[in-house]
C-alpha cells in the first residue's frame, strides 16, 4: 500500500507539473506558397498559442537561410494567449523548388525547438510562357481567438487573379454546416480582387474549433484553395 502511494504521489505531481508548464502549439506548422516570380517577397503568417499552464517565453526564432526572415509580434505568452509569426521569403537570385525550416526555441520544457517550414517553387520571368489564371490569397487562416458561445463571427479573407486569363470560381464547401461563405464575385479578370466573406456560428459548440473552407476554381496550379478557421469557444 505504501509503494502504491508513492507511485500515486510520483504520478499526479508529474501531471501537475505537466499542466503548470508552458506548452507551445503551432496551429499549422508548413505552408506551400506555389509559385512564386522570381524577385518577389512572399509573406505567411503562423499563430503561435500557449496552452500550458505557466508563461511562455520565446527565446529565439532563426530562419535556415538569409532569404528568410521570421519575426513574433509577441516573445511572451500568458496561458491561452496567441500570437502572429510573420514569416517573409525573397526569392531574389532563387530559381526552382525551394524549402526552408524556421527554428522556435522556447522554454517549453517537452518541445523546447519546434520547426515550421515553408517551401514553393520560384519561376524566372521568361519561364512564364503559359496563360492561365491564378487565385492568390493574401492570407489562408484566421483566427477569431476567444468567442462566447452562441455568437457569430466573421471574417473577408482577401484575394487576387494574379494571373493571365479569367478566374472563374465553380463552388466553395465548408467543413462544418456552423460555417457559411460568400464570395464576392465568381468571376475575376487578370489583377482583379475580390473577397471572401466568411461567417462561423459557435451555437453548442466548447472549446477549441478548426474549420475549413475549400475554394474550387479554374487556377490549375491549385484548383482546389484550402483556408483555415481557428476559435476558442468560451461558455
Amino acid at each position: 500500500m505504501k509503494k502504491l502511494m508513492i507511485l500515486f504521489v510520483i504520478f499526479t505531481s508529474v501531471i501537475s507539473a505537466q499542466l503548470m508548464s508552458p506548452k507551445l502549439i503551432i496551429q499549422q506548422s508548413e505552408y506551400d506558397f506555389g509559385d512564386i516570380k522570381q524577385g518577389e517577397k512572399v509573406s505567411h503568417v503562423f499563430v503561435l498559442t500557449n496552452t500550458g499552464g505557466d508563461l511562455l517565453t520565446i527565446t529565439n526564432v532563426r530562419p535556415s537561410c538569409g532569404c528568410t526572415a521570421a519575426l513574433p509580434e509577441k516573445n511572451k505568452l500568458a496561458p491561452g494567449e496567441s500570437t502572429n509569426l510573420k514569416v517573409t521569403f525573397n526569392s531574389s537570385g532563387r530559381s526552382g523548388k525551394q524549402k526552408k525550416l524556421i527554428t522556435i526555441t522556447s522554454n517549453d520544457p517537452e518541445n523546447p525547438k519546434q520547426i515550421i517550414t515553408i517551401k514553393g517553387v520560384v519561376i524566372k520571368p521568361n519561364a512564364e510562357s503559359a496563360v492561365y489564371p491564378v487565385i492568390k490569397f493574401s492570407e489562408t487562416q484566421h483566427d477569431f481567438g476567444k468567442v462566447k458561445e452562441g455568437k457569430v463571427v466573421e471574417y473577408s479573407f482577401i484575394f487576387k487573379n494574379i494571373g493571365k486569363s479569367i478566374l472563374k470560381i465553380s463552388d466553395i464547401k465548408t467543413s462544418c454546416g456552423c460555417t457559411a461563405a460568400l464570395v464576392s464575385s465568381k468571376e475575376l479578370k487578370p489583377g482583379e480582387q475580390g473577397t471572401l466573406k466568411v461567417e462561423l456560428d459557435t451555437s453548442k459548440r466548447k472549446g477549441k474549433m478548426i474549420k475549413t473552407v475549400t475554394i474550387k476554381s479554374n487556377d490549375p496550379k491549385a484548383p482546389n484553395k484550402i483556408l483555415t478557421l481557428y476559435a476558442d469557444v468560451q461558455q
